[in-house]
């Protein structure tokens, strides 16, 4: 048996299911942007506009339970030297004629350097912390994100965000698929539906990644520190 990996015969999914190595760990933050997110869309779906309206569940899971949760589980990771990276939808250009035919298609534009690619304030990066912008709903696909994180040592990725079953869900398929070991936040993300957010949460868990809550991932980060200073 090739050493540190499961036997042939391990419980499926066993191998998986394995902690992360503080080291060779690295956070992953999907499209926490304002042109997602901004508590005066908030208060327009809450005030009944009819543009916003049909988002408010989104907003709201956003408002209450996403944005908190990202906070403590940023705030852990860069207490124990864990990269916090991110990435957001964001053209190359003004005009956006760099964009992914598929965004072009969807109508989808945040001119670079818009207020609307900016990551939203609560959950922003610090100082000298990664920002990989891109055009197209797959981070693998879009930049040169598995470069950077090869060249980080990273192996470990948590991945959290919106939307769970496009930009998340591309991502976790994707980091699996080039072998990295994927922990998925599911009270860290969310989708504009909440019947998309479980169907996709239910696709993943299992077959591309572990299923964490952010109390849980944040545990896992205190026990492994704990252990290291022992």
């Amino acid at each position: 048996m090739t050493q540190g990996l499961p036997p042939i015969d391990a419980p499926r999914g066993a191998y998986r299911e394995r902690p992360i190595e503080l080291g060779r760990a690295a956070l992953l933050s999907v499209d926490m942007q304002n042109g997602e997110y901004s508590a005066e869309r908030l208060a327009r779906a809450r005030a009944g506009d009819a543009e916003e309206a049909r988002y408010r569940d989104f907003l709201e899971r956003l408002a209450d339970i996403v944005l908190p949760n990202q906070q403590r589980l940023q705030a852990a990771a860069r207490a124990h030297g864990i990269e916090v990276i991110f990435t957001v939808i964001e053209s190359l250009t003004l005009d956006g004629r760099d964009r992914s035919l598929d965004h072009k298609i969807s109508r989808i534009h945040h001119p670079k350097g818009s207020w609307e690619a900016a990551v939203i304030a609560e959950v922003a990066p610090l100082a000298n912390e990664i920002l990989v912008p891109k055009t197209a709903s797959g981070i693998f696909n879009a930049t040169n994100i598995d470069y950077v994180l090869r060249n980080l040592g990273i192996d470990y990725l948590v991945i959290y965000g919106v939307m769970t079953d496009q930009c998340v869900e591309s991502a976790v398929r994707d980091a699996a698929d080039r072998g990295f070991l994927v922990t998925q936040v599911e009270d860290a993300c969310a989708a504009q539906t909440a019947i998309g957010h479980r169907r996709s949460i239910e696709a993943m868990a299992g077959h591309y990644c572990r299923m964490r809550t952010t109390d849980q991932v944040i545990e896992e980060i205190e026990s492994l520190a704990s252990r290291s200073r022992d």
